[in-house]
């Protein structure tokens, strides 16, 4: 035995020495002993395993809630009845015919709707708009609700992300907003809805989805997304703002969500100008230690998103939002990558981490001087997550942007977990912290799938999203997926807002 040892020995210091001089060797040797093949042998179970697989076992691990949860959130005050279709197949059925895609702020016809659903569908972006005629709306949405498929659902940014918290058991839920019998009906009877809320009627908000390789005449979609319109008046002039607001005295919400400022562009200028300032006003009536998340949607008008930017974002604690509508606030604003007419596939990592920064040192509590409450950013996309903070203000965001890719995978495969056969990997592995210099190379550990790296004061949290392959409803992803990114933040120690 002593004997077998020493040959063993002596094996291996050979096999070491021309190792040291030609790497290839040992492995081709080690096929012609009986040796085992160490290399082989130390390869873990995960390395066998997809990427996909990896990533999903190390979420479970990573999303713990934190010490200190909420136990009751104010959500208001966009609230309505979405009803979701085919938009190729309702366009087809309305006779109307494909051509060139042309953006429009407001949609005053048909026409208008055809060529900003093109431009939207070949791009794979998600977008809203009003639709100015309340009769040729109402057409349009009877024709949606008796097309083969269409289904009816929870609709409006505050409803979705108050139906999302209502999953959690300990969590009381107040949502206020426009709620229409229908609606009313729809929502889980965990929710709490003022009697103020309550109105004769629904609102309806029509989503015209697409999925991807779809094709209409020359247009193909590139990704799975819809594009939303209505005839919204009540959400339009966030008529339930104030009486949200009140409402708040006697729930004590430790957390607010306020959502539904984009549904005032399409009122014009005259009209948000003046609501934007009581707006601007009732926000402010809210007691200063309640943090307020904020959930932006999609826009076009410049000045309006500048004087959101300039007049909202400074008196809310945390906003959420996308990549199109985190460029637009560069480009109202002339902040960094301004210069971008559109992101190209995947959003750069580099460039998204300096809007972010840009955004929270211009309108966020960055500088400690500041009297701005703006501490927080939730950025998804569809291939990552990242979450900007202040440091200082917010803990366990490392689960609270994992939680919000998590949901972001299983929903839109329309599951409740995340099933690893039906989702890929699209983010990439190696990024840069930022687009310009000083920049440092960073990469995603499977194992470990957040990334975080430091600019300043700001700490950033990047996670990977497994994409759903066939997704089956892209409507209120971003929704879910700041709920739970809320749900999972914690509140450090009695910070003032």
């Amino acid at each position: 035995m002593w004997r077998k040892a020493s040959v063993a020995a002596l094996l291996a210091i050979a096999v070491g020495y021309l190792y040291h001089g030609s790497p290839e060797l040992p492995e081709q040797i080690l096929q012609y002993i009986s040796l085992p093949n160490f290399q082989q042998s130390s390869q873990s179970q995960d390395s066998q395993k997809s990427l996909e697989e990896v990533i999903s076992s190390a979420w479970e691990t990573l999303i713990t809630l934190p010490s200190r949860q909420w136990s009751k959130v104010a959500v208001g005050v966009n609230a309505c009845v979405d009803v979701v279709v085919s938009g190729v197949g309702l366009l087809q059925a309305m006779a109307v015919d494909p051509g060139v895609g042309l953006d429009h702020e407001v949609l005053h016809s048909k026409e208008d709707l055809k060529e900003a659903f093109i431009h939207y569908m070949e791009r794979g972006a998600a977008a809203e708009r009003f639709f100015s005629d309340k009769e040729v709306f109402q057409r349009i949405a009877r024709a949606a609700a008796e097309y083969p498929g269409a289904k009816l659902y929870v609709g409006g940014n505050a409803a979705l992300i108050g139906q999302k918290l209502a999953t959690y058991p300990d969590l009381i839920v107040l949502l206020c907003g426009p709620v229409g019998p229908k609606l009313h009906q729809m929502l889980d009877e965990q929710i709490i809805v003022p009697p103020e809320s309550l109105q004769e009627t629904d609102e309806y908000h029509l989503i015209l989805e697409y999925k991807a390789g779809e094709t209409w005449g020359l247009t193909q979609a590139p990704q799975a997304n819809r594009f939303i319109f209505s005839h919204d008046v009540s959400n339009g002039g966030m008529s339930l703002l104030e009486t949200f607001v009140a409402s708040l005295e006697d729930f004590e919400p430790e957390l607010v969500v306020l959502s539904g400022l984009h549904m005032m562009e399409g009122q014009g200028r005259e009209l948000w100008e003046e609501r934007l300032k009581e707006a601007v006003s009732a926000i402010l009536d809210i007691r200063r230690d309640i943090p307020i998340h904020l959930e932006l949607a999609s826009m076009t008008d410049r000045d309006y998103m500048n004087s959101i930017m300039q007049e909202v974002m400074p008196i809310v604690s945390s906003i959420g939002l996308n990549e199109q509508e985190l460029l637009f606030l560069s480009q109202a604003d002339e902040g960094p990558h301004a210069d971008l007419a559109a992101w190209k596939g995947i959003p750069d990592v580099g460039r998204v981490s300096d809007i972010l920064l840009w955004v929270l040192e211009q309108h966020g509590r960055s500088d400690p001087l500041s009297e701005a409450d703006l501490t927080r950013i939730h950025f998804h996309t569809l291939a990552y997550h990242i979450l900007a903070t202040v440091d200082g203000y917010w803990g366990n965001q490392a689960a609270a942007v994992t939680a919000g890719a998590r949901v972001a995978s299983s929903q839109a495969c329309g599951l409740q977990a995340v099933d690893v056969s039906k989702v890929e990997l699209k983010a990439p592995l190696e990024f840069y912290s930022s687009h310009t210099e000083p920049r440092e190379k960073l990469t995603i550990n499977p194992a470990q799938p957040v990334t975080v790296w430091r600019r300043g004061n700001v700490t950033f949290h990047m996670t990977p999203v497994l994409v759903c392959k066939q997704p089956l409803r892209t409507v209120g992803l971003g929704d879910a997926i700041s709920a739970e990114g809320l749900v999972y933040s914690e509140l450090k120690a009695e910070q003032p807002f």
